[in-house]
Formats: C-alpha cells, sequence, structure tokens
C-alpha cells in the first residue's frame, strides 16, 4: 500500500455502503465486523465489482457491455473515474494498493466468458475461467489485506480456484437446466456422456458421479495447498478467511456423502455444522513451508505476476484482531466476497 495515497472519500464510501445496505444487505452488515483497515477497501471492490456484475446480469451482456466496463476500469486507473461514487471510490482504492489493472479486467473477462455460455473442454480450460471469476478475487483481497509475497499471494488465488470448483461440484444439475456447462467436456467424452444429450435431459448417473468426486478432489487439494497462506493473513482477517474456506470444502463433502449426486438435490451445509466449522476456525493450522512456497497454479500464475511484479513484497502494520464472536459474520464477508465478485453464484444470492 502506498502510505501517502488518499483514501476514498467519505461520502463516496457512504454512498457505496447504502447500495450495498439496498442490494447485499448480508454483506453490508458482515462488513461492518471487518478490521477497519479492510472494511473500505473491500466496500469500494465490492461495490465497484457489484454494479459491474449488474451490468452483465441486467443488460444484454454483449461486446459492447464488456467493452465499457472495461473503458470504466481504464478511467478509474487514470485517475479519471466516471461521476460514480462506485467508480471514485474503486478508483481510490486500486491505485492506494497498487493493485494491478490486470486483475479486475480478468474478472471482467471471466464475465465475458460467462456471457458468452462459454465450455471447457480440458480441465486446464477449466482453471483458466475459475482463474479469471476467482483466482482473481483471492489475490485482491489479499492485495487489500496489503500482502503480495508471491507465495501468499499463490495461495489466495488456489483458494478462489477451490471455491469455484465446489460450487460448479455442487450446481451440475442447476447449470444443465439453465443451459450451463462447466465440467471439462473431454472428462465427459471419456466417460461416455454426450454433452448435448446431458444437457437435454440433465439425469445422474455413477459415470457422471466420477467426475463430480474427481472435480472435488482437485477442490480439495488446492484447498490444501491454500491453507498454508492463511496464516500469512493479518491476523484480524485468518478466522474469517479459514472458516469460509472450511465451509466451503463443507459443500463438497456434502456432495459426496450424497454419492455424488448434484443433479436431483443441491447440497447445503447445516446452521449446526457450520458453528462447528467456526469454532473450528479459530483454530490455526500449523504451518506448511512446503506447501506455502509452492508454485502457483499455472492458470494463476500470471495474476500472481501481475502484482509481483507492478511492486516488492512487503509486510505492512499489524491489522487489528477482532472478537471471536465477530467470526460469524466476518466470515459471511469473506464467502460474499468470492460469490458475487467471482460470479460462482450464478443465480439468486444464496448462502452456502
Amino acid at each position: 500500500m502506498r502510505p501517502n495515497w488518499p483514501e476514498p472519500a467519505p461520502a463516496d464510501l457512504d454512498a457505496c455502503n447504502r447500495l450495498l445496505r439496498a442490494g447485499s444487505k448480508s454483506f453490508y452488515a458482515a462488513s461492518l465486523l471487518l478490521p477497519r483497515q479492510t472494511r473500505g477497501p473491500a466496500t469500494a471492490l465490492y461495490a465497484f465489482c457489484r454494479l459491474a456484475d449488474d451490468a452483465i446480469d441486467e443488460g444484454p451482456g454483449d461486446a459492447a457491455t464488456i467493452d465499457a466496463l472495461r473503458e470504466r476500469i481504464a478511467a478509474a486507473y487514470a485517475g479519471r473515474p466516471q461521476d460514480h461514487a462506485a467508480d471514485r471510490a474503486f478508483s481510490a482504492t486500486v491505485r492506494r494498493f497498487a493493485l494491478p489493472e490486470a486483475v479486475p479486467l480478468a474478472l471482467i473477462e471471466g464475465f465475458a466468458w460467462d456471457a458468452q455460455a462459454r465450455r471447457y473442454e480440458t480441465f486446464e480450460e477449466l482453471c483458466d475461467y475459475a482463474a479469471r471469476v476467482a483466482g482473481s478475487v483471492g489475490v485482491m483481497m489479499a492485495t487489500v489485506m496489503d500482502r503480495r509475497s508471491a507465495d501468499v499471494l499463490a495461495r489466495a488465488a488456489d483458494l478462489g480456484v477451490a471455491m469455484q470448483l465446489t460450487n460448479i461440484a455442487r450446481d451440475i444439475g442447476e447449470d444443465a437446466r439453465k443451459g450451463r456447462l462447466y465440467l471439462p467436456l473431454a472428462w465427459l467424452r471419456e466417460s461416455g456422456i454426450d454433452p448435448e444429450a446431458f444437457l437435454a435431459k440433465p439425469e445422474f448417473t455413477p459415470a457422471l458421479g466420477g467426475l463430480v468426486a474427481k472435480l472435488l478432489t482437485e477442490a480439495e487439494r488446492l484447498y490444501a495447498r491454500a491453507d498454508s497462506g492463511i496464516g500469512q493473513l493479518p491476523a484480524g482477517c485468518r478466522a474469517g478467511i479459514r472458516a469460509a474456506r472450511l465451509i466451503y470444502a463443507e459443500i463438497g463433502h456434502e456432495v459426496v456423502r450424497a454419492g455424488c449426486d448434484s443433479v436431483s438435490r443441491r447440497a447445503v451445509v447445516s446452521k449446526s455444522r457450520k458453528v462447528g466449522l467456526l469454532a473450528r476456525s479459530l483454530l490455526a493450522s500449523p504451518p506448511d513451508a512446503t506447501r506455502l512456497a509452492l508454485p502457483p497454479l499455472p492458470a494463476n500464475a500470471w495474476l500472481v505476476a501481475a502484482v509481483t511484479t507492478l511492486h516488492p513484497a512487503r509486510r505492512s502494520a499489524r491489522i487489528v484482531d477482532v472478537p471471536w464472536w465477530n467470526l460469524s459474520g466476518r466470515t459471511r464477508t469473506v464467502i460474499e466476497m468470492f460469490e458475487r465478485l467471482g460470479r460462482i453464484e450464478r443465480s439468486a444470492m444464496r448462502g452456502p
């Protein structure tokens, strides 16, 4: 973070808060529980990306819409944001934290791929998509937490991709009924599943269950990698990020308990189970230097490089922790940041 760079104007942040209070009440309430140094930047990013997301959802979602969003980002980075509170707050935040323009542009590219209903031939191509819509969010969050080392950024991006893979595994049937298919086409064909036939009549089969299990195995691998980076985050943010990780991984565990059938049912983590996971998130994991030092996922490497090339890694002033009883709200904030910014939930916003 540039220590002398102006923060967003209080009036603009107030307007962002009003926007979120009206359209994202749970995020607004939870954001009040974030550490002060993170609350404002997270709100600014969320508000701007919320408007961008709405522009896709509520508009034609065509090339002109995407181009307009890119121009909006370019104007914000040039210090000439459009005359909207969210644009001004976003502009001040990305410049204050030296967030490379490539990172929010990656998110917009992911929006474009969703608008095009793009499909993915290989798992590597699916990861390219997940990196844009969710790995980018991990990098944004780590950056506004003032963490810029390549290893921490790589693990934050791992977490974003893992959460995206989990949600794809959970929403196979829901997506198919809307004409969307995210499973790698090569996996489907290798398992004897015709993609078009499945979309025409989404049904669970043991072969499909095997692919869901395979996808969740990949997600678990990335969750394990992400664990090593959580302990490197500011003290006030660790438990909330860890809780989000545990709750999202539990979604995958619920899918597995249902025989990997995510066509006829949608996995939900019970409130009682969430309470247990929140308690577990208070326990710090043993440091794992080996996993921390792993190179970025290939799909995420360019996002990590965008930040580390722009400025060297450093650690800033300690972000003060908040009481453990605020953990539930802070976890909700983290989850909504990944869900809404990363477009993990592709229908009405719901809790996991």
